[in-house]
């Protein structure tokens, strides 16, 4: 750097005429300290030569970045001072887009697009309004909000400035050149500036905060503006109050109003008629008549004796036939019961519970043996086979013999089952004898896929029941007439009979959480007649039965429970020591195998329904399927001409054409004199679609 007293000789040679005045002052000038005046001109002129120009001049360290290059021309005809000449070099690096950023003891010329991420002068105590330093400051904001200012501020800065708010603090951050955030600052502080805007409350004694806000809202077209001022109006319905916003003179009037009519009836009391949509008057009027009598009580206790007498007179009844409620109580209860009454008369939502039932069972049943009799004593042979006779009843020896010897005998139920092969000597003189051979295999299949399907209400228990009675025979006697009766000998047989229910059984109650899902408390009962392979006394059934409790989504299907068993019995019954000789022995010996394999299981599948949408779109599919299954038959009617098979109407035909406008019920219930209006229900939630599942059997 060249001497403070000695100028730079190039700058001498690129100025023009004026400059060399400067040239000649720079030579004779004095030290910086001692403010030598100056009068800079300059035309087109490099900007590192007017930086060491000034760093002579102020006594300033100056790094210039490498970017920063430029042709400058200034045109001064007054003197002035070394500070006043180090504004102007300022003002030159803002013109050209470059700023000066103080680090330490030297200044730092960078472009003006990187000064934000370089510390300059931050958080000054003063701003100057005429610098164009880069400073950076803090505002704290008090009534109005920050965030709310970014975007009103923010055109009055340079894309170079930076504008930015933090909301936890409420203040801004600007950063700038000094005289445009001088600027900005006295902008915030005209704005941020308290009002007279304020909230005032008012508790209400005997009218209803939201009957008073509707009708100030009516009566002001839901807050107008007046002199550019807001009035707004809210009810409190917790503490009964009115939360009046806006200027001074509005609150005032409006306090007035809402006190005007926040007056008590002149009866003290009044009788209300509700009509009930979904609930059951009965049930409401009981349960109102306990929560009454439990304030009155908690009212005495309390040392209240005005409001127990008041409640003391306060009747509540119900009327079936309109199920309707009529209550007779103060303004203040009759709010309170309105407002029970308001959130338990809703419409529930309904759960469509389909449940899947798939049964696949198979038997088979094999018997082979053989059986032989002796006999010498009498012309027929009997029953004197060494083995138990095999197969059916009417497979032994003694049958077949007789049916042998005189073929009238041989009745139906006589006649053996499966293969039967007799041989031997059947005389009436001599030794008789006989061989059976008996072969019987038995199958039986079974498959059963239900689908029972059911709709009730939320949390209300429902049952579905597709079954048939079944006599069963529980015991039999019969009885001989006595003597001296006239029908000696005559006998009387008598059964006792039972009738069980045989099918599907279905009992089932949903209950439907705050997150969507359904907790079903389930009864599920299957029982059916099978065929078996094996003879039995009576019909036998088969019994699944599920008692559980779950929890489903939306439209999700989940398996009960299920059985899977695959069951072999094989048993052989031989004479000692002859069924136990090599191939000779299975003359002497009787052989069954069973085998019986069952698959079951049991699914469910519960959807909710939200609206009156949801449950037709269901409908029409259960309906339209039903008349589809209608429509694949030929509709005639064998043997009777001219007549068809009766078939479901169209489901477009049954629809109304046009709603009704109002129904009898609210047209009366508008009619009729109602004081209190009735509250908005919460509106139900709508659940997201759920996932279509696979189609199940049947659909």
């Amino acid at each position: 750097m060249h001497h403070p007293t000695r100028p730079p000789p190039r700058l001498c040679r690129l100025a023009l005429l004026p400059s060399l005045l400067l040239c000649a002052g720079l030579a004779s000038a004095e030290p910086p300290s001692q403010q030598a005046m100056i009068t800079p001109n300059y035309k087109d002129a490099d900007l590192a030569q007017i930086v060491e120009a000034v760093s002579q001049v102020t006594g300033k360290n100056f790094i210039i970045d490498p970017r920063v290059k430029a042709q400058v021309t200034m045109l001064s005809s007054t003197p002035m001072a070394a500070g006043a000449f180090y504004e102007a070099f300022l003002a030159i690096l803002q013109v050209h887009g470059f700023v000066a950023v103080p680090s330490g003891k030297v200044y730092k010329i960078i472009p003006d697009a990187n000064a934000r991420q370089v510390p300059g002068n931050d958080l000054p105590n003063y701003v100057s309004s005429s610098s164009d330093e880069l400073v950076t400051q803090v505002v704290q904001l008090k009534t109005v909000s920050a965030a709310q200012l970014v975007p009103i501020l923010r055109p009055l800065l340079p894309q170079s400035g930076h504008l930015a708010a933090y909301t936890p603090g409420n203040v801004l951050i600007i950063s700038d050149h000094a005289n445009n955030v001088n600027r900005v600052l006295r902008i915030i502080e005209r704005i941020d500036q308290g009002g007279e805007d304020d909230i005032d409350i008012v508790r209400l004694e005997h009218a209803a905060a939201t009957d008073i806000v509707r009708v100030v809202n009516q009566l002001s077209q839901a807050g107008a503006a007046e002199g550019g001022s807001t009035i707004k109006l809210i009810a409190d319905e917790r503490s009964n109050s009115v939360l009046i916003s806006g200027e001074k003179s509005q609150r005032l009037r409006l306090r007035t109003l809402v006190a005007h009519l926040d007056t008590p009836l002149e009866s003290g009391t009044g009788t209300r008629v509700r009509y009930l949509k979904y609930a059951d008057a009965e049930k409401i009027a009981g349960k109102l008549k306990e929560q009454v009598q439990g304030a009155t009580a908690g009212a005495q206790a309390a040392g209240g004796g005005a409001q127990a007498v008041q409640e003391k007179g306060t009747t509540i009844w119900a009327d079936p036939a309109t199920n309707a409620l009529v209550m007779t109580a103060p303004s203040k209860l009759m709010r309170q019961l309105m407002d029970v009454v308001d959130r338990l008369d809703i419409r529930r939502l309904e759960v469509q519970v389909e449940a899947i039932i798939v049964e696949i069972t198979g038997s088979k049943n094999i018997d082979l043996g053989v059986n032989w009799a002796v006999d010498a004593s009498s012309a027929n042979i009997g029953a004197g086979g060494f083995i138990t006779p095999i197969g059916a009843a009417g497979t032994s020896l003694a049958t077949v013999a007789a049916a042998a010897q005189n073929v009238t005998a041989l009745t139906p139920a006589a006649v053996p089952t499966g293969l039967t092969v007799g041989i031997g000597r059947l005389a009436k003189t001599g030794t008789n004898f006989a061989a059976l051979l008996s072969a019987i295999a038995g199958t039986a299949n079974t498959n059963i896929i239900s689908t029972p399907t059911i709709v009730t209400l939320d949390n209300q228990e429902a049952t579905i029941k597709v079954a048939t009675e079944v006599p069963f025979v529980t015991g039999s006697y019969a009885s001989t007439q006595a003597a001296g009766t006239g029908t000696t000998g005559v006998v009387n047989p008598f059964q006792t009979i039972q009738r069980q229910e045989v099918g599907t059984i279905l009992k089932i109650t949903p209950q439907i959480t705050d997150d969507g899902t359904v907790l079903l408390k389930i009864e599920q009962e299957v029982s059916s007649l099978i065929k078996s392979a094996i003879p039995t006394v009576d019909v036998q059934t088969s019994k699944r039965v599920i008692n559980t409790r779950v929890l489903a989504n939306d439209g999700e299907i989940i398996v009960l429970g299920g059985l899977i068993s695959d069951n072999v019995t094989e048993s052989e019954q031989r004479v000692p020591l002859l069924g136990s000789l090599p191939l000779i022995g299975n003359l002497f010996k009787t052989r069954s195998s069973t085998k019986e394999k069952t698959n079951l299981m049991v699914f469910i599948r519960p959807k909710i329904l939200v609206d009156g949408a949801q449950m037709a779109t269901e409908t029409a599919a259960k309906y339209n399927y039903i008349r589809a299954l209608e429509a694949r038959r030929s509709g005639k009617v064998d043997l009777i001409p001219g007549e068809r098979q009766p078939t479901l109407p169209d489901l477009q035909s049954l629809e109304p054409h046009t709603p009704p406008a109002e129904t009898p019920k609210a047209r009366a219930s508008r009619t009729s004199a109602s004081p209190e209006p009735v509250a908005p229900r919460p509106p139900v939630p709508a659940a997201e679609p759920p996932p279509v599942p696979p189609p199940g059997p049947g659909r």
